[in-house]
């Protein structure tokens, strides 16, 4: 099940407030495929996401940065993050079938959208399905904030099925720094 391209993903600031004063303590995010993994980022993080179109190849940037696109009149930064964060998996779809998830404007420095295999959904979380305490078994890699754990029925049995929770903010630090 694939998120519709050029499609809104966030919902009103107001409506999650409502969810926190009410004291239940639950996260949104967009979830999202890189190679055979699921992760996720914020929602409040996400302008949009559009289909694939062609990437202008910049010359003497970092690897992981695609390169730029017109986005309705907007040049727009496209950071591969398979590439940043060294995922070697390859997609069984073509590139064509990629998305670009836009960033909200409030966490990067300038235009940047970063390009993922597939997006899956848009979806809520409580807390008691966050693990923050395994997140990062390596100590310098920062960007991830937790495993979100849901329960999915395989040839009905259920199984905890992983997503990796990413801290695009702190990634995109990490990119504008190397810059």
């Amino acid at each position: 099940m694939s998120a519709k391209a050029g499609e809104p993903v966030a919902m009103t600031k107001k409506s999650a407030m409502s969810k926190k004063e009410q004291g239940q303590e639950s996260i949104q995010v967009v979830e999202f495929v890189l190679g055979n993994e699921h992760f996720a980022i914020d929602l409040f993080d996400v302008k949009e996401v559009v289909e694939y179109t062609t990437i202008t190849k910049l010359p003497n940037v970092p690897a992981y940065v695609r390169g730029i696109i017109d986005l309705r009149g907007e040049i727009t930064m496209i950071v591969d993050l398979k590439h940043r964060l060294k995922i070697t998996e390859k997609s069984n779809a073509p590139l064509e079938a990629s998305r670009i998830i836009v960033l909200d404007d409030k966490i990067a420095t300038s235009k940047m959208g970063i390009l993922v295999d597939d997006v899956t959904s848009v979806s809520t979380f409580e807390g008691p399905q966050v693990d923050y305490t395994s997140a990062s078994v390596n100590k310098e890699d920062s960007a991830i904030i937790g495993i979100i754990k849901r329960m999915v029925k395989v040839k009905e049995k259920e199984k905890n099925e992983l997503i990796i929770w990413i801290d695009l903010k702190q990634l995109l630090t990490d990119i504008e720094a190397s810059a």
